[in-house]
C-alpha cells in the first residue's frame, strides 16, 4: 500500500482510502486489500475475482444499501453490505 501512495504522489493524483460500501454510486476505486472482517467469506469473494489491483466500478445501489451493484473484470456483481465492509479500496481522483 506505501508504494501505491509514493507511485501515486508520483503521477500527481490523490488517492484516498476507505471500504467498498463507503464508494459513491458512479465512482471507480482499486481494490486495496481484504480486510479481517472477511475471513468468514474470503475464499468466496476470491473465487469470484475479487483481489486486490482490481478495478471495480459502483453500478448501483438498493434503496436500503443491501445489496452493491459493482462491475469488475467485465461483469456485474452484487455484494451484501457485510462482504462490501470488508473490501478496502483506493479512489483515484481525476
Amino acid at each position: 500500500m506505501t508504494f501505491l501512495l509514493i507511485l501515486s504522489s508520483f503521477l500527481g493524483k490523490i488517492m484516498s482510502s476507505f471500504t467498498l460500501n463507503q464508494l459513491p454510486l458512479g465512482h471507480e476505486a482499486v481494490i486495496s486489500r481484504l480486510l479481517p472482517e472477511s475471513l468468514p467469506f474470503r475464499r468466496k469473494l476470491l473465487a469470484m475475482g475479487i483481489t486486490p489491483g482490481c478495478k471495480v466500478l459502483v453500478v448501483r445501489v438498493a434503496p436500503l444499501g443491501d445489496p452493491i451493484e459493482i462491475k469488475m473484470r467485465g461483469f456485474l456483481l452484487c455484494l451484501r453490505r457485510n462482504e462490501a465492509k470488508a473490501i478496502e479500496v483506493m479512489e483515484v481522483a481525476a
